[in-house]
């Protein structure tokens, strides 16, 4: 039910942005891209946060490919 839901909306923003005239259409796009540009860049910078703080607690391990993959096995 939820899915129909959600695809009533979808549907709903693509009909309200067909309604407009192409240079707003143009500008809706460009808003929509960089503020899924601005939501991918906080993503990344909360991994690199992440990633910053397990090699600050010493719990990142360097090596080649054969010794990852020989902890894989064992």
């Amino acid at each position: 039910m939820n899915e129909i839901k959600n695809t009533s909306q979808f549907q709903l923003a693509i009909e309200a942005v067909e309604a407009l005239s192409l240079e707003d259409q143009g500008m809706v796009l460009e808003i929509i891209k960089r503020r899924i540009y601005q939501q991918r860049r906080k993503e990344l910078l909360e991994e690199i946060g992440l990633v910053r703080q397990e090699y600050a607690e010493g719990n990142v391990k360097f090596g080649s490919v054969e010794d990852f993959l020989e902890e894989l096995d064992g």
